[in-house]
């Protein structure tokens, strides 16, 4: 797949563009700063608190987008390369400076519509979520008007850039652009699950969302099949056990407290009543998953334990964050991780639409 997006970054391409969970924008200003800081990137972190997004302003952003994979961003939901900024957009015709804004922003064309797919998004808020309603119905006016300008394919194509319209306002939108290699496919990064009537519990869709965010489809095809085994780590009442046994694996769920009756059912499910932070299988297992509750340096020196002593070959885990500092405890402790763990991993952390004051993490060998 090509990644080069150099066909599509024109002189107005000064900026990053991330959806984030609202409230969590100090964190993902905070992680952009450092990252951009550390590749050799001038620029600054624009934002307002429970707005849902950052940008960050840099003359060096498309550079800035091809060296800051969005795999490695922890806190941010969708990465964009923003093209232009339209600030007063008249309702009765939003379409025209859409247009326009395309032609000012230099995007080359080499005889095919340089995007393949149209999404049109607002930022997860509280304040911006009554413009779902004007995004869909936008989104319905503008494809047409896209592809008979040579714009847009006539027909969505996964391979191609796709291009966004991210509203603020009703009468403020932002142009950009993603690569489907270096961003998330869902519009505003967030994966559409529903609650399984048989799930013990809510914490269930986090897992859900972990195996579609954090793995890719080989990864997924090879690592969650029948047969496979694996330890949930304080699963009561078994969320995230029910999730795994979907997958076919064959799980041993340790915790204290009680499991849901119909986890049995399988016949690949044995309950230890034993602390999760004491247990280890006594052979290697294919799998091990944790979603306790406790500080989350204690859990992210626990989950290095496993892989140090080989317990498992990849794991998927929570930490969950303190309410301040909370980009800084997250560097530090999935450092701490990779270092204790003492083998070469794979490490991807994001904080997912279903967590919250925490973030996920997804380890297998390299």
């Amino acid at each position: 797949m090509d990644l080069r997006p150099d066909a599509l970054d024109g002189p107005r391409a000064d900026a990053l563009f991330c959806h984030c969970r609202a409230g969590f924008e100090p964190e993902l200003a905070a992680e952009l700063t450092a990252r951009a800081a550390l590749l050799g990137h001038a620029g600054y972190a624009r934002t307002e608190r429970d707005s849902g997004f950052v940008q960050f302003i840099s003359d060096t952003a498309p550079a800035l987008a091809r060296a800051l994979p969005f795999a490695e961003l922890v806190f941010a939901r969708q990465k964009l390369l923003r093209l232009a900024e339209l600030s007063a957009l008249d309702p009765s015709d939003r379409i025209a400076p859409i247009l326009a804004a395309l032609e000012g922003a230099a995007v080359r064309r080499d005889g095919q519509p340089p995007f393949g797919e149209l999404q049109v998004e607002h930022p997860d808020s509280d304040a911006s979520r009554p413009l779902s309603g004007l995004a869909r119905s936008f989104g319905n006016a503008l494809r047409p008007a896209l592809r008979k300008a040579g714009w847009l394919s006539a027909r969505d194509v996964p391979h191609r850039p796709r291009l966004h319209v991210v509203f603020l306002d009703g009468k403020h939108a932002l142009l950009a652009r993603s690569h489907p290699g270096d961003s998330a496919p869902w519009p505003g990064g967030i994966p559409r699950l529903r609650m399984h009537h048989e799930a013990p519990s809510r914490s269930a869709l986090k897992l859900e969302e972990a195996l579609a965010v954090l793995m890719d489809a080989d990864e997924r095809r090879e690592l969650l099949r029948d047969g496979l085994t694996g330890a949930d780590l304080g699963a009561a009442p078994g969320g995230w056990t029910w999730v795994m046994l979907r997958k076919g694996l064959h799980m041993t769920a340790i915790d204290n407290g009680p499991l849901r009756g119909h986890l049995f059912d399988t016949g690949r499910l044995e309950h230890l009543r034993a602390d999760g932070f004491r247990w280890h299988p006594p052979q290697p297992l294919d799998w091990m998953v944790c979603d306790m509750v406790e500080q989350p340096r204690r859990v992210a020196e626990r989950m290095a334990t496993w892989f140090h002593e080989g317990w498992c070959r990849q794991a998927i885990f929570n930490l969950k964050l303190p309410m301040k500092k909370r980009w800084d405890e997250t560097r530090l402790c999935l450092d701490l991780f990779e270092a204790q763990a003492g083998r070469p991993l794979h490490i991807r952390a994001r904080q997912l639409y279903h967590d919250r004051e925490e973030i996920t993490v997804f380890a297998r060998p390299r």
